[in-house]
C-alpha cells in the first residue's frame, strides 16, 4: 500500500527509500480525519514515528508545494528528549525533506552553541531540539519562534521524566496559540494528558498498539548464567549470533568501560556509549556503528531511545533494567519496521524472578536456556565458513595460479585445515561458561514407570498450565483433569505442583481417549498438553531436604540396628590436691590483703572510736567539725546535746 501523501518531492523520497508498507501509526496520522488536526498519539517505539509526523508536517507546511520559500524564522519545531534522538530526527528528515530545499538545523546539549547561533541566523524551516538547549537560546534571543505553524514533542513521557516539564512550557509558551501540535508519547500518563490539554485544542486521541503488543519482531531470549561468569556470557552470545551489530546495555557508566576494554581485549570492534562522553565522542561511537567500522556498542540507558541502526540484529542486557519500560526501550533498538531481532536477557539464579516479573508486565514469554557452549559456537562457525563468500565466490585466474602452486607444495587436507585455521583466527575465541540449571520445579528427566492403579504397562506424562502460584491443589485439579480428559480418578497417578505449572501421569490405557479429549475446545483457560521427556524433576509440595514424600520427617533406623552409645570419658579440670588438703593458714598468702599487707591491719579510720588514738584538736576546730583534707570522716567527740543540728 503507498503512503497516503500530497506531497509529490515526499512521495519520490519515500519511494527512493523503498517505503512500500506504512506502519500502523503511520495510516492513524495520514488518515483524513487527522489532517490539520492537533494530534496525541501513543505508540510502541521503533513504530516509524518519525517518518508519521514527518509527513503530517508536511500537509501543513507545504501542502502540494514541492519546496519551501526562502528560510527565515522557523516554520516548525520538533523537541525531543535526548541529544540522539534529536540528531535521529534531523537525519531522518534530511532524507524526506531532500527534495524541497529545506533548512533543517538542530540545537542539542554538548554541541557548540555558537555554530548553532550562526545557522540559525542564516534561516532555518525546521528546527530539531532538546528542550534545555532551546530554552536556552530563546532566552538568550537566538532562536526566534513567533512563525512556527507545526510543534512536535516525540517521546514527551521520557521528557517529562527527565524533568523537563517546565522547559517545555517555557517553550510551548513562546509559540504562536494558532500552531498545530502533535505529542507523541509511549505511554499516556497523567501528566502526558495534563500538557495536552493546556497546549492543544480539541486534540484527536489515536492510540496504537499491535496485537503482539509491540514485540512481534522480537525474539526474547532468557539465559541463565552464573553471576561471576556474565562477561564469558556476553562473549558466547555475540560469536553464537553474529549479528552485523548490536547493543551490550548495562547499569552503570563503570561497568560500560570495563566491559568494553574486556571485549576490546577479545579482538571484538567495539565502542561505548555513555554519560560521560562527549556529544562529538558519542556521534563518533554512532558513525562507526553506521559505517560498519564497529559492530558491537556496550551503552547504558542513554542509548535506549533514540537510535536507529538500521543493521541492529541483537540486544544483549549484560544487566537487567530497573523496570519494565527501560527493557522496552533497551529491547526496541532492534525489530524495527519490520526487521527481525534478539533481544536477550542474562539472568543469574537470585534474578530469575525478577526477570519474570519484567517480562509478564509486558505480556512476553521468553524462552528460556543455558548460555551458548563452545561447541555449539564452533558447529555454527563450520556453517558460516562453508557459505563465506571466500569459498562460494568464482576464484579469478591469478587466484587459480596461486592454488596450484600451493597444490603441488602441500595436500587438499594440509591447505583445507590452514584455510580453517586462518578462518578461526580472524574470529574471537569462545568461553568456557556453564549452565548453572533450571531451578527446583522445571528441569525435566525421563519418565518413571506409572505407579496407578491401571497403569502396570506405562503411562505418559501432560502438562497443565497451573501451578503454585494460582493456588493449584489436587483437590480440585483432580477432577479437572478427568473432567477434560474424559477419564475416571483411576487413570491418573501422580500429580507434581510446581511454580508455574502443574505435570501428571495418566495410564497407558487411557492416553488414547485423553489426548482426543483435549482436541476438543471447551473455551477454558487452563492448557493441557503433552509433557515430552517426563515429568520436571523438582521438589513436589510438601517435601524438602530430609523429608519424606509426604512431608513428613523420614524414621530413624530400629534400636537393635543403631550402633551401641558409648560415652566418652570426661576430662576434670587439674586440681593440686596436696594444695586442697592444706590447712588454710598454711596456705601461702593467707591472711595478707591484695598490696601484701596483713589482712587484719585496718586502717585509722576503720577502727572502732575507742581505739582510735585520741590527741590535741588543732586550733580553731569545735567538736563535730569536719577535718577538711584528712581523708577521714566526720566523727563528734561525742552526742551532741539537744536538737540535731541543722544543715545549712
Amino acid at each position: 500500500m503507498p503512503f497516503m501523501t500530497s506531497n509529490p518531492a515526499l512521495a519520490r523520497a519515500l519511494a527512493e527509500r523503498e517505503y512500500d508498507n506504512p506502519t500502523p501509526v503511520q495510516l492513524a496520522v495520514l488518515a483524513p480525519d487527522s489532517s490539520g488536526r492537533d494530534l496525541l498519539v501513543s505508540a510502541q517505539t521503533g513504530s516509524g514515528k518519525t517518518v508519521a509526523y514527518g509527513l503530517a508536517m508536511a500537509d501543513t507546511l507545504l501542502g502540494t508545494d514541492e519546496r519551501f520559500a526562502l528560510a527565515s524564522a522557523p516554520q516548525a519545531l520538533v523537541v525531543a528528549p535526548t541529544r540522539e534522538l534529536a540528531l535521529q530526527v534531523q537525519r531522518e528528515f534530511a532524507w524526506l525533506y531532500a527534495a524541497t530545499g529545506a533548512r533543517i538545523v538542530s540545537c542539542v546539549g554538548g554541541m557548540d552553541p555558537r555554530q548553532e547561533q550562526r545557522l540559525l541566523n542564516q534561516g532555518a524551516h525546521i528546527v530539531v531540539g532538546t528542550p534545555g538547549r532551546l530554552r536556552d537560546h530563546l532566552e538568550r534571543g537566538r532562536l526566534d519562534i513567533s512563525a512556527v505553524r507545526v510543534a512536535v514533542l516525540d517521546e514527551a513521557d521520557e521528557m517529562l521524566d527527565l524533568g523537563f516539564r517546565e522547559d517545555l512550557e517555557f517553550i510551548l509558551d513562546a509559540t504562536p496559540p494558532e500552531r498545530r501540535s502533535l505529542l507523541f508519547s509511549a505511554t499516556l500518563p497523567r501528566g502526558i494528558t495534563a500538557l495536552a490539554k493546556r497546549y492543544q485544542r480539541e486534540a484527536l486521541r489515536i492510540e496504537v498498539a499491535s496485537a503482539e503488543g509491540g514485540h512481534a519482531d522480537i525474539e526474547y531470549r532468557a539465559i541463565r548464567i552464573n553471576p561471576s561468569e556474565v562477561e564469558h556470557a556476553v562473549v558466547n552470545v555475540l560469536r553464537f549470533y553474529d549479528a552485523s551489530s548490536a547493543i551490550v546495555f548495562c547499569n552503570t557508566r563503570e561497568k560500560v568501560r570495563h566491559l568494553h576494554a574486556t571485549l576490546q581485549e577479545r579482538q571484538f570492534s567495539a565502542v561505548a556509549l555513555s554519560g560521560e562522553l562527549s556529544q562529538n565522542e558519542r556521534n563518533q561511537a554512532l558513525q562507526a556503528l553506521r559505517d560498519g567500522r564497529a559492530r558491537v556498542c556496550v551503552a547504558t540507558d542513554v542509548a535506549a531511545r533514540g537510535i536507529d541502526l538500521p543493521s541492529l540484529g541483537l540486544v544483549i542486557h549484560a544487566e537487567l533494567p530497573n523496570d519494565a519500560e527501560s527493557l522496552q526501550h533497551r529491547s526496541g533498538r532492534t525489530g524495527r519496521a519490520g526487521r527481525k531481532g534478539v533481544s536477550a536477557l542474562l539472568v543469574a539464579p537470585f534474578r530469575r524472578r525478577r526477570t519474570e516479573e519484567l517480562l509478564r508486565s509486558l505480556g512476553i514469554t521468553p524462552v528460556w536456556s543455558g548460555p551458548p557452549t563452545v561447541d555449539d559456537i564452533r558447529k555454527l562457525d563450520h556453517e558460516r565458513m562453508l557459505r563465506d563468500p571466500v569459498l562460494t565466490d568464482e576464484p579469478s585466474e591469478d587466484d587459480a595460479a596461486a592454488a596450484h602452486t600451493l597444490l603441488a607444495a602441500h595436500s587438499a587436507e594440509h591447505l583445507a585445515a590452514a584455510l580453517v585455521r586462518l578462518y578461526r583466527a580472524g574470529l574471537p575465541a569462545p568461553e568456557e561458561v556453564a549452565d548453572p540449571g533450571e531451578p527446583r520445579g522445571v528441569r525435566e528427566r525421563a519418565p518413571r514407570a506409572f505407579d496407578g492403579p491401571s497403569g502396570a504397562g506405562g503411562s505418559a506424562w501432560f502438562r497443565l498450565s497451573i501451578g503454585r502460584r494460582n493456588n493449584a491443589d489436587p483437590r480440585w485439579l483432580l477432577p479437572l483433569i478427568c473432567r477434560r480428559g474424559n477419564v475416571t480418578r483411576k487413570d491418573i497417578g501422580v500429580i507434581r505442583i510446581f511454580d508455574e505449572e502443574t505435570a501428571f501421569e495418566v495410564g497407558i490405557d487411557a492416553v488414547d481417549r485423553f489426548s482426543k479429549a483435549l482436541r476438543k475446545a471447551d473455551g477454558s483457560d487452563v492448557v493441557i498438553e503433552p509433557l515430552p521427556g517426563g515429568p520436571p524433576v523438582g521438589r513436589p509440595e510438601g517435601s524438602g531436604p530430609g523429608k519424606a514424600p509426604h512431608g513428613k520427617a523420614p524414621r530413624g533406623k530400629p534400636a537393635h540396628e543403631k550402633p551401641p552409645y558409648e560415652k566418652a570419658p570426661r576430662e576434670k579440670p587439674f586440681r593440686d590436691k596436696p594444695f586442697r588438703d592444706k590447712p588454710a593458714q598454711d596456705k601461702p598468702g593467707y591472711g595478707k590483703a591484695a598490696h601484701g599487707k596483713a589482712a587484719h591491719a585496718k586502717p585509722e579510720h576503720a577502727k572502732p572510736a575507742h581505739e582510735r588514738p585520741r590527741g590535741p584538736k588543732p586550733a580553731g576546730q569545735s567538736t563535730g567539725e569536719r577535718q577538711l583534707g584528712s581523708g577521714r570522716p566526720n566523727t563528734f567527740e561525742g552526742k551532741p546535746k539537744g536538737k540535731k543540728p541543722r544543715r545549712p
